[in-house]
C-alpha cells in the first residue's frame, strides 16, 4: 500500500516531469548559433553544477560557536544602545545579560552520542529525554526571571523598546524545532 506522503512525491514528480516537458515543447529554439550561446544550466557540463557543491564545507561547531557568540554580542550591544539605559540600570542589564548566556564550557550539557542513545531501552531514552528537558526548562526559568526582573527596572519608554526590540527574535531559537512547523522533519503528516 503507498502511503499519502509517497502519493503526493510521485504526485509532484510526474507534474515535474510533465511541466518540464511541456516547457520544452512549447518554447521555440533561440536563433543562436552554438559557438555564440552562453551557456545554460540544460548545456553546461554536469561538472560545472557540480563543483561549487563539492567545494561547500560545513562549518566547524566552534567556529559556528563562535560566531555565534559575536553575533549575540553585538545584538545586545544595540539593543543597550537603544534602551539608552541610565547608571542605575546598569546592574539589572547585568544580571539579564549573564543570566540569558548559554552554558559554556563543563556547565554546557554534552549531547549522548548516537550510537550511545541506540543502546538504551526506550524507557531509558525517554529518562535521559525528559533529563534533557527538565535541564532545558531550568534555563528557560532562570533566564524568564531575569528578564522580568531587568523588564521591572526600564521606564514605560525603555519597555516600548525593549517589546520592540525583542519580538524581532522571539522564535528564533527555535528556527528548526521539530513538529511545529509544516514541512520540517517530525511534522505531523499531513490529513487527507
Amino acid at each position: 500500500m503507498i502511503s499519502l506522503r509517497q502519493r503526493i512525491v510521485w504526485a509532484s514528480l510526474l507534474g515535474s516531469a510533465a511541466l518540464a516537458s511541456s516547457g520544452a515543447f512549447a518554447q521555440a529554439p533561440a536563433a543562436t548559433t552554438p559557438s555564440t550561446a552562453a551557456p545554460t544550466a540544460a548545456t553546461a557540463p554536469a561538472d560545472a553544477t557540480a563543483a561549487p557543491k563539492a567545494q561547500h564545507k560545513r562549518m566547524d561547531p566552534a567556529q559556528r560557536m563562535e560566531r555565534m557568540k559575536e553575533h549575540r554580542a553585538k545584538r545586545l550591544a544595540a539593543l543597550k544602545d537603544k534602551l539608552k539605559l541610565t547608571s542605575a540600570q546598569e546592574g539589572a542589564w547585568s544580571s539579564f545579560t549573564e543570566a540569558s548566556q548559554p552554558p559554556a564550557g563543563a556547565a554546557r550539557p554534552q549531547r549522548m552520542d548516537r550510537a550511545e542513545f541506540a543502546k538504551l531501552t526506550t524507557p531509558q531514552r525517554l529518562e535521559h529525554m525528559q533529563a534533557r528537558q527538565a535541564e532545558r526548562s531550568a534555563r528557560f526559568v532562570k533566564r524568564a526571571e531575569a528578564t522580568k526582573t531587568f523588564y521591572a527596572a526600564l521606564t514605560p519608554e525603555q519597555q516600548k523598546t525593549f517589546d520592540a526590540e525583542t519580538a524581532k527574535f522571539a522564535g528564533h531559537g527555535h528556527r528548526f524545532h521539530r513538529g511545529g512547523h509544516e514541512g520540517h522533519h517530525g511534522a505531523a503528516p499531513a490529513k487527507s
